[in-house]
């Protein structure tokens, strides 16, 4: 009976040994299972940064394409603008005239008008009309007449060119000739005008040059300021005259 007792206590404990190598296996199997499922749940790398080299490319590109729209949007508005194959002009001009070879110049205020046809995208045919009106001093004379009144007309005809031109300024170069008139004996009262050391009326060669500066207040109307010579050749003499004609331009019919 004793051997009985001892017997079933060793079994027991041959039972347990195994049931706790048992345990022993398992549970490694199971702790190395569960990582299996780890790198399933993990999400892609994240893409490598950009270089410096690569963020400056990109920001030049940009740059590029917003350039590239900006010049686009200044030509589509030159070609707006001076697209346009007429142009006329009005306003008033300022000349220093003298009205005769031994009196002093004088300030004389005017008008002047003009169209200009563009054969060609800068270039155009101008045809001109200027009037000057203004008072001769003439000094001492047995006359009593100091200030008598003189006027003269210009008709001129020539080419204009369009040297320069952004959406809101333009600069042209303009070459025209002709001939003026000259009245100088409009107040005299019937005096001859050279009694008064005047120039005689009359027709003469005259031409003029100039350089017309349009700012623009919309795509076909402008304000325009042309510093200009004329040169005139009444009596015996050449007259170099300076002055400066202002007003307005308006352009119509696109071409």
């Amino acid at each position: 009976m004793h051997l009985g007792r001892e017997a079933r206590f060793f079994t027991l404990s041959l039972f347990l040994v195994l049931q706790c190598f048992v345990a022993s296996k398992s549970a490694p199997a199971q702790s190395s299972s569960t990582p299996a499922a780890t790198p399933q749940a993990q999400t892609a790398p994240p893409a490598p940064a950009q270089t410096p080299e690569e963020r400056a490319r990109v920001i030049r590109e940009a740059q590029a394409r917003v350039n590239a729209r900006r010049q686009a949007r200044i030509a589509q508005v030159i070609r707006e603008t001076y697209g346009y194959k007429f142009e006329g002009y009005f306003g008033g001009g300022y000349l220093r005239f003298r009205p005769g070879d031994s009196l002093q110049k004088n300030n004389e205020a005017g008008w002047n008008i003009g169209v200009t046809d563009y054969i060609k995208p800068n270039l155009g045919v101008t045809i001109d009309v200027r009037g000057y009106y203004g008072e001769a001093y003439i000094g001492n004379n047995p006359y009593g007449i100091f200030l008598p009144s003189i006027s003269q007309y210009s008709f001129l005809f020539g080419p204009q060119y369009r040297v320069y031109a952004k959406p809101k300024l333009a600069v042209s170069l303009q070459g025209l000739a002709g001939f003026g008139h000259g009245n100088f004996d409009t107040g005299t009262g019937g005096l001859p005008a050279s009694y008064l050391g005047l120039y005689n009326n009359g027709t003469a060669f005259s031409f003029s040059l100039a350089a017309p500066v349009d700012y623009n207040l919309s795509p076909n109307l402008a304000a325009r300021i042309t510093p200009t010579y004329l040169f005139s050749n009444y009596g015996s003499s050449i007259q170099n005259n300076l002055g400066f004609n202002a007003g307005v331009v308006y352009r119509w019919g696109k071409k």
